[in-house]
């Protein structure tokens, strides 16, 4: 007799979704694109760009738990790139696991990439799939190039792959433009049969590496020159060119490799948990940062006193609290999470914060800060609209003050002045960071960075300590006085100041610094260059005020 009361055995849901990247940058990834990427637990990659792609996206560091599981879709174990065939079976057999998988493809999935193939092997393995499409390097890198596809009287475009099948390119002459793919091998014998074809020998061309990122490089000449150009420009994969009277408007709309710091290597001396905005910053202005983490923060050695300060929270024991730093906003955090507390406990206690980004990160934690600095964000401006203690307005006299170790003393001093008590605990630790890789020793000490940003004097005292002085044609930026006094007493010739306080105004303060020396290079008819590609030219003291 058959029994019926057994539940078939649950198949695990088989899906996947393919998903375009673009040709790079992470910010160029669709709304459903990173959605996808923050729910799946594997993310099968094309190229090995795309594991810094995946962690950009999700504001994730390398070691980060959260990072997705990847899978090399791309290349196999001889580090040779895989057939459409065999990239298939690895998704399959991938999809068949039953966790969320996403198919990372470069550029668009449908478009000169092998999604249709491997869609087509998903659907014959019974694999559910979607297809969400991704801007294609034919468009998006000629337009970071400042190269339109279309303009006036040139209106037809050609996208032609020129990896595989031999082009009849007789059929092309008279297209307006041609966009072509994978043809940086070949171009000089690809540019002689359009010639032959009809095409005149001074049609101007460009071609673009390492298109919408900071790394990417543009060289434009003629038909009639091409070949022997890219061969001394010794361009790296991928590269997209354009051939057709629309290149000549580079000269005018070329807008990415013009920005103030393209291609600027920039040292960024933080820690782990503050370098993320400030890179992501100098990367909007073509900036390519390095992240040396030069400060880790951790827990005091004595925690009881500050066990101690979180049980007077809770009991009403305070009037105020100060938040001096976004590490001091998540360090009281991790203790209320330690007590199981949450941010009720801070009912009827005014809170205050140093500046918008402390601000902004108690907001994430469900808290308004009652005080912000109306003018200079930092302690000394955080003081200076600080109401004093008033007997009848103020039941409580006592203020709770969460800081690093080595903060200063100037704000206690200020609210003792005016009248309130100070429980001032040592919430966070900063110590020395290890010491970088010796390539980027050396790279410090010989002027291959362009520039260092100085976020505060530890991050000076502490990068000198653990890798040595930058080299003098480096350009140092600093946040503030107080940094700057301490780079030049470390012999440093500072060359920026900040405007405010802030991470914005110091790197809005390196930009417009990089804008006139931009300017004034064109202005003298010399070539654009880094300023790690002019050391024996000298540094400007030029500071942006």
């Amino acid at each position: 007799m058959t029994n019926t009361s057994r539940k078939p055995a649950v198949r695990p849901t088989r899906w996947v979704s393919f998903v375009g990247s673009g040709p790079g940058d992470p910010a160029l990834l669709t709304v459903r694109a990173v959605e996808l990427l923050r729910d799946a637990e594997i993310v099968v990659t094309e190229v090995p760009g795309h594991a810094d792609l995946v962690r950009r996206a999700l504001g994730l560091a390398a070691d980060d738990p959260a990072m997705p599981e990847l899978v090399d879709g791309g290349f196999g174990d001889d580090h040779q790139p895989m057939t459409a065939a065999a990239r298939a079976k690895v998704v399959v057999r991938t999809a068949r696991t039953g966790k969320r998988v996403v198919r990372l493809m470069a550029g668009d999935p449908f478009l000169y990439a092998s999604g249709p193939e491997e869609a087509k092997a998903c659907a014959k393995a019974g694999v559910g799939f979607e297809i969400v499409p991704g801007l294609s390097a034919a468009s998006a890198v000629p337009t970071y190039a400042g190269v339109p596809l279309t303009a006036k009287g040139q209106h037809g475009v050609a996208v032609l792959s020129c990896g595989e099948a031999r082009i009849d390119w007789s059929a092309h002459a008279t297209q307006s433009t041609l966009v072509l793919l994978s043809a940086a091998d070949r171009i000089g014998e690809i540019a002689r049969e359009l010639v032959a074809a009809g095409r005149p020998s001074d049609t101007p061309v460009s071609m673009t590496s390492s298109g919408s990122l900071t790394t990417q490089q543009t060289i434009v000449s003629t038909l009639a020159e091409i070949g022997s150009v890219a061969r001394s420009a010794r361009l790296q994969s991928p590269v997209t060119t354009v051939v057709g009277p629309v290149v000549d408007l580079r000269e005018t709309l070329s807008w990415f490799e013009t920005k103030p710091l393209f291609g600027w290597r920039v040292l960024v001396p933080r820690t782990k948990e503050q370098a993320p905005a400030l890179s992501t910053r100098l990367r909007g202005f073509g900036a390519v940062p390095e992240e040396v983490p030069t400060i880790s923060v951790e827990p005091p050695r004595n925690p009881q006193q500050m066990d101690k300060a979180i049980r007077g929270l809770v009991e009403g024991r305070y009037e105020w609290i100060a938040f001096t730093s976004v590490n001091a906003v998540r360090a009281v955090r991790e203790k209320f999470e330690e007590y199981g507390l949450d941010a009720r406990a801070f009912s009827g206690l005014k809170i205050a914060a140093v500046g918008e980004k402390t601000a902004a990160r108690l907001a994430e934690w469900g808290l308004n800060a009652d005080l912000v600095p109306s003018g200079e964000q930092s302690a000394a401006g955080l003081l200076e609209d600080w109401p004093p203690f008033d007997e009848v307005l103020d039941p409580i006299n006592r203020v709770f003050l969460p800081r690093a170790d080595i903060a200063t003393e100037t704000l206690v001093a200020g609210l003792v002045e005016q009248g309130w008590e100070v429980d001032d605990v040592t919430a966070y630790r900063t110590v020395r960071a290890a010491p970088p890789p010796a390539e980027t020793r050396e790279a410090i000490k010989t002027g291959r960075f362009d520039a260092v940003v100085f976020t505060s004097s530890s991050t000076v005292r502490n990068l000198v300590g653990i890798a040595g002085k930058p080299h003098p044609s480096t350009v140092i930026a600093a946040i503030g006085p107080a940094t700057a006094k301490t780079a030049e007493e470390h012999g440093l010739r500072v060359d920026v100041l900040a405007e405010s306080p802030s991470v914005d105004a110091l790197v809005d303060a390196l930009a417009d610094f990089g804008a006139s020396r931009r300017a004034a290079l064109v202005e003298s008819g010399q070539p654009v260059t880094r300023p790690s590609e002019r050391r024996s030219a000298g540094r400007r003291k030029t500071a942006a005020k």
